[in-house]
């Protein structure tokens, strides 16, 4: 379940160098984000969090000085995200899915556990995995619907609503770091 883009990214967008995480791979990949047409950023912005009110906010208040200004930009801009946005949002979000390799009671597992979800919640269920590595997603994604399931209505938006920040966040800097097209 690795971050995934959900939409290509408009093919005006012109290739950046090949990045490596450092400082300097962000601030190449700042500048030439800045640097992009509107329809462009806000098409890129989309990938990092499906609100169409969020993506054209954050493509708008470009430039960004540096990668700190734009993840404050972003979390200010999921803070202010109205209930429908976030449901706009949670649809964009791509489902979870195993790689073909698992084996077939892991993604039973899985599909049960998000159908429950689903029911219980009338939405998507979303988890930032950063701190975790890729052999770990699976069991932290049934451990998270099994915790998250306990929640009342109001306390899971709130917890929805800050795994979309997270996941925001984290598709920024693979965005700023990769470089948009890449």
């Amino acid at each position: 379940m690795p971050v995934q883009p959900r939409h290509p990214v408009p093919a005006e967008a012109p290739a950046v160098p090949p990045a490596d995480g450092s400082p300097a791979d962000h601030a190449v990949g700042l500048a030439h984000f800045n640097s992009l047409p509107f329809a462009a950023a806000e098409a890129a912005f989309l990938e990092c969090c499906g609100s169409l009110r969020w993506a054209h906010r954050m493509a708008a208040h470009r430039p960004y000085p540096d990668l700190g200004a734009l993840l404050a930009a972003s979390d200010e801009a999921g803070y202010d995200l109205a209930p429908s946005d976030i449901a706009e949002a949670l649809a964009a979000e791509p489902a979870p899915c195993l790689h073909h390799d698992a084996p077939r009671a892991a993604h039973l597992a899985l599909r049960a556990a998000h159908a429950a979800y689903e029911s219980r919640f009338g939405h998507a269920f979303v988890i930032c995995l950063d701190a975790y590595t890729p052999a770990q997603h699976v069991d932290q994604v049934l451990a998270g619907i099994r915790v998250r399931m306990e929640h009342e209505v109001d306390e899971e938006r709130a917890v929805t609503a800050e795994e979309l920040r997270r996941l925001a966040r984290s598709r920024i800097v693979e965005l700023m770091t990769a470089g948009p097209g890449q």
